[in-house]
């Protein structure tokens, strides 16, 4: 009764349902970082009712993060992202079960996460660890949602190879280059872009999950000073040094 009470209002959707509903209870998801883009997608996830999220981060809370990773307090500075992270989704909704995996993980532990779960949010903010955890969902036969963002700049992409579709690496073929790419610290970021990020992340995440249609096989990107989205399909490479090789 108090499932039917906390949930009642996605319960009523068409697309949701009571089965639904059950779906997302019985559903994983992996979120490889908790900063802005994961401490904004975690806490949807765990008040729809997802049954078990994975997190995986290698920080501490600073006080820069609170600027915009709204997952923590002012009494958190200091702490393992993990721990604060894993505290404030348990009181959100204490029947989500929340596991924590410290980074950084290596290939095959990546894999082992991977393949534990339903669903992966690649929420991390440098390009080794995303080429990483696309080769682990293409191993696994995982989806995979990305999401990334800097200054007024969004980027949000899914990835489903169930489908044919394409995986992160035929969209960035090398890391070559990814050392010298910018960071938050560096560029800059206004809260609400990553936070708007994150929550698509999530919706995106509950859509695939439902079976509902998703963004699987685009790339959108979002221009938050004029609010305008723009989105590019995207195709398989055959030659796609991660995703082309035969299985």
């Amino acid at each position: 009764m108090s499932e039917l009470a906390r949930y009642r209002r996605q319960i009523v959707l068409r697309e949701v349902g009571v089965n639904g509903q059950q779906l997302l209870r019985d559903s994983s998801v992996l979120i490889v970082g908790v900063g802005g883009l994961g401490s904004a997608a975690a806490p949807y996830l765990a008040g729809a009712g997802i049954g078990r999220l994975v997190l995986s981060d290698i920080d501490r809370v600073d006080l820069s993060n609170l600027q915009r990773q709204l997952l923590y307090r002012q009494a958190d500075v200091g702490r393992d992202k993990l721990a604060a992270a894993r505290d404030a989704l348990r009181a959100l909704n204490p029947d989500c079960e929340i596991e924590t995996l410290k980074g950084p993980l290596d290939d095959t532990a990546l894999l082992a996460a991977a393949r534990s779960v339903d669903l992966v949010l690649d929420c991390s903010d440098n390009f080794p660890t995303r080429f990483a955890v696309n080769r682990a969902c293409v191993a696994a036969r995982r989806p995979l949602v990305s999401g990334a963002a800097i200054r007024f700049e969004g980027q949000l992409a899914v990835f489903d190879l169930r489908r044919g579709g394409p995986c992160y690496a035929c969209l960035y073929p090398d890391d070559a280059g990814a050392d010298a790419a910018e960071t938050c610290e560096e560029a800059g970021i206004l809260g609400p872009v990553v936070g708007t990020v994150g929550s698509l992340q999530a919706l995106a995440a509950i859509k695939l999950l439902l079976g509902l249609p998703s963004e699987a096989g685009t790339l959108r990107l979002w221009n938050a000073l004029d609010s305008q989205w723009r989105t590019l399909n995207l195709r398989r490479d055959p030659q796609c040094a991660v995703c082309g090789k035969p299985a």
